[in-house]
């Protein structure tokens, strides 16, 4: 049975103090059962995680793949490890269509963050044009394929169904355009991998996730939890979609 995972993007939101208020209040509400993280801004992240202690998975929203040297304003998978991230986001949709971060970085990318011995968190997801072009699935293989097929430990990789379409425009997938996205993904890394690493690998849907529509997508059989966004930035709205994902809930 896989674990439900639901992270927090702060992404360039919060300060020292909003930022430490709200992690603790996650932390002191968070339920057993669930693996619940957060991501906040790279430069709180020691502030964070000694506040959060072992309570949450900490998450950094982005990682170089050099492990040092002359990379001006770059972070490493290292460094990030050394102040006690859990996990490392690497392929969203901001990352891909606003700095332009091409795929070959992007493999690179994941494959030092899994290779680091941290979860990697790989975003996936197509345009609106290109999902009314029919061209979900294979924008979606393209960018499956940025994982080698040597990760073979499926707890140290999830994989977030963000569609490009449903970000922070108040739009989302149904139910069932989730569901189908995701047994999708589930079938392509049986093909790549095999069925056993495909059926315990978590896969979490992003996309405008609030508390309204949280549980009917959670509730998809392929679905595993969620990547929240601006949500997550309020403890009480985030907490609710947390528990949206508890095996078992109404």
């Amino acid at each position: 049975m896989r674990t439900p995972f639901v992270a927090g993007n702060w992404k360039m939101n919060t300060d020292r103090q909003s930022g430490l208020a709200l992690a603790r209040a996650i932390a002191d509400a968070a339920p057993d059962g669930i693996d619940v993280g957060i991501a906040p801004p790279v430069i709180y992240l020691p502030l964070i995680q000694e506040a959060i202690g072992e309570t949450l998975l900490l998450g950094a929203q982005n990682a170089f793949c050099e492990p040092h040297g002359a990379f001006t304003g770059e972070i490493s998978v290292g460094m990030l490890r050394d102040v006690g991230c859990d996990f490392v986001l690497v392929g969203h949709s901001e990352r891909r269509q606003i700095i332009a971060e091409p795929t070959d970085l992007l493999a690179r990318k994941a494959s030092a963050v899994y290779n680091a011995g941290l979860i990697l968190l790989h975003c996936v997801g197509e345009t609106l044009a290109e999902r009314e072009a029919d061209k979900t699935f294979s924008v979606i293989e393209q960018q499956l394929a940025e994982l080698s097929p040597k990760m073979e430990d499926p707890a140290r990789l999830v994989i977030a169904y963000e569609p490009v379409w449903a970000i922070g425009t108040g739009r989302n997938a149904t139910d069932a355009q989730a569901q189908e996205v995701h047994a999708y993904i589930r079938s392509e890394l049986s093909e790549e991998w095999n069925p056993d690493f495909a059926a315990a690998v978590r896969i979490i849907y992003g996309g405008s996730v609030k508390p309204e529509n949280a549980r009917g997508i959670l509730s998809q059989p392929d679905v595993d939890g969620a990547l929240v966004g601006g949500a997550s930035l309020k403890a009480e709205t985030f907490l609710s979609i947390v528990k949206s994902a508890l095996p078992g809930q109404p």
